[in-house]
């Protein structure tokens, strides 16, 4: 296997989320000039991909996940030129650039849908998911993914679009070979730009189930649950097995599809070592078990995960895909809260320890890693955000729906929730230094800042040779360097413990015995340590042996 090992299989990947990294032009958006201006740093971490987020022309009703037109660039991040630069530049550093590929819908500006709207007839109308009311009322009872309803009706030709997002983000009918190969040329022209892959927004919802039927309706809920009859459709593996043959063989590149109801064996196929689709997928399990209890609100929850439920979660996918599919390994992105927040303790004596103990579990694991930025400096979730500082559409849509409309919960609960889950924590600038604006920017920036930047930065974390910085370039480093991280096999030790997580890695001859304290208590355990072994890295300055400090993590080597 070591021998087969693919440059993505030993990769480490950095996300950037553009508008909030580093603004060059001082009008409080982050932009292209000022992520060229930080790859010193990202190549200092290790990192050897870029994840960038959406940078294309867009009306940014949802972040750039609304796209007016796939082969510009958004003017508040700049120019073509400055992508030209950016990709070279990182290039030269030995860094890769992954786009973020969203096509399984457009905005209701882009080109195709004005003219598909404009009339019945028009030759784009079936570019998009058009449906005649019936009774009276939408086609089916499909609910937004964003809260509310699925489908808009169009006055003017007297149908319904299907928006599985927002309104302004309709959804493209791949059954129409015209789309599929629209897509595919978009495709290659960024390819032949010279990218290195495409991390696939929500790639498991583009085929639609034939009859588009009802969902289940949750109790309480006012609407059926489109994950559930949206996700791997009957031509998904269809499509993507084309998109492979026009598109993805024609250059050694990475692929990673957002996955969202995928399960083992779905995975296995989007995912599979013959790679005929996909390189990797983002499954969504191990986020959905700190979910509500009441399916009406969904992940809105401020409750932390069960350690034992976390555990048979991750065991699983990484037995069940090992020899036979990729994994992915995240605790966080642009969607998700801050991994320090939901996972770790982010009270001040605990934040540190607690941080390097999250990054150790993930990264002794099979798979590619991903971190989010600010990760790797401690970044917390922002709760001194209050309802009207937030920005993203799924948390105003939330309160919306579940508090003003549905009357399903108070303000003052949702904010606690919003607090624990919600996607603004992870979109507050990069904490750069503890100058005004964190130095993220010159002027106000297009989010409220988290009030933590003065304690918390990049500046501060790289004087000190302790810091999460340090911790998370080594983990990188070690990776680099030890096949059995990438190749070992995985075993799980005592599943019933809810306070420790400790695994194996197992290769030729030798191991990895990865221990994690996920409690603020002292406790004892006892691992079958030989006297020959070495601790390659640990959060605490001493090995107390069967002690294990609050938040401690260790790895030996034997």
């Amino acid at each position: 296997m070591t021998k087969n090992i693919k440059w993505w299989q030993k990769a480490v990947v950095y996300q950037v989320y553009p508008r909030s990294f580093q603004d060059a032009n001082g009008d409080g958006i982050g932009d292209l000039q000022g992520i060229e201006q930080r790859l010193d740093y990202i190549e200092k971490l290790g990192a050897d991909v870029i994840w960038l987020n959406p940078v294309y022309a867009s009306p940014d009703k949802d972040n750039g996940y609304d796209i007016s037109d796939y082969e510009d660039i958004n003017a508040k991040f700049g120019t073509m030129a400055d992508f030209d630069r950016l990709l070279s530049k990182a290039h030269t550093k030995g860094i890769k650039i992954l786009m973020d590929l969203v096509v399984n819908h457009t905005s209701d500006q882009h080109q195709w849908f004005i003219e598909s709207r404009s009339s019945k007839d028009n030759d784009k109308r079936d570019f998009y998911i058009w449906r005649d009311p019936v009774e009276g009322h939408e086609p089916n009872n499909w609910g937004s993914f964003f809260s509310g309803p699925a489908w808009k009706y169009d006055e003017s030709t007297g149908q319904y679009y299907l928006h599985l997002f927002a309104e302004g983000q309709p959804d493209l009918n791949w059954a129409n070979t015209k789309v599929r190969q629209s897509v595919f040329d978009m495709m290659n022209f960024w390819v032949d730009k010279g990218i290195d892959g495409f991390r696939m927004d929500v790639i498991s919802l583009i085929s639609k189930p034939d009859g588009l039927p009802d969902g289940d309706v949750p109790a309480d809920g006012a609407y059926g649950n489109s994950d559930r009859a949206v996700a791997n459709g009957p031509r998904v593996h269809d499509y993507l097995q084309e998109m492979r043959q026009k598109v993805l063989n024609r250059a050694d590149m990475m692929t990673v599809g957002e996955a969202s109801g995928v399960d083992i064996s779905n995975a296995i196929k989007y995912a599979d070592n013959n790679a005929s689709e996909l390189n990797m997928v983002f499954q969504f399990e191990h986020m959905g078990l700190d979910n509500n209890p009441n399916s009406a609100l969904g992940k809105w929850y401020d409750k932390k995960v069960s350690l034992i439920d976390l555990k048979e979660n991750l065991s699983k996918w990484q037995n069940k895909l090992a020899g036979k599919a990729w994994n992915s390994l995240y605790w966080d992105n642009h969607d998700q809260p801050r991994a320090v927040s939901r996972y770790g303790n982010d009270r001040p004596e605990y934040r540190e320890v607690s941080a390097k103990m999250v990054a150790t579990l993930l990264h002794f694991m099979q798979g590619t890693p991903y971190i989010y930025q600010g990760e790797e400096i401690g970044m917390t979730n922002a709760y001194n955000l209050k309802r009207s500082d937030f920005d993203d559409i799924e948390i105003k849509n939330a309160f919306e729906y579940l508090v003003d409309k549905d009357h399903l919960i108070d303000e003052e609960t949702m904010l606690s929730y919003v607090h624990a889950k919600g996607r603004d924590n992870a979109r507050t600038p990069m904490q750069w230094d503890e100058t005004k604006n964190a130095g993220f920017t010159t002027s106000t920036p297009w989010l409220k800042l988290n009030d933590n930047y003065q304690e918390i930065n990049v500046k501060q974390a790289l004087s000190d040779s302790h810091s999460i910085f340090y911790y998370y370039q080594k983990l990188i480093q070690l990776r680099h360097e030890m096949p059995i991280i990438t190749t070992g096999d995985y075993e799980l030790l005592d599943s019933k413990d809810d306070q420790v997580y400790a695994y194996r890695r197992l290769g030729e001859g030798e191991q990895l015995l990865v221990i994690n304290n996920f409690t603020d208590q002292k406790l004892t355990r006892q691992f079958d340590v030989p006297k020959q072994a070495t601790v390659l890295i640990s959060n605490y300055d001493d090995d107390q042996g069967e002690l294990l400090r609050p938040y401690e993590s260790k790895v030996y080597y034997f």
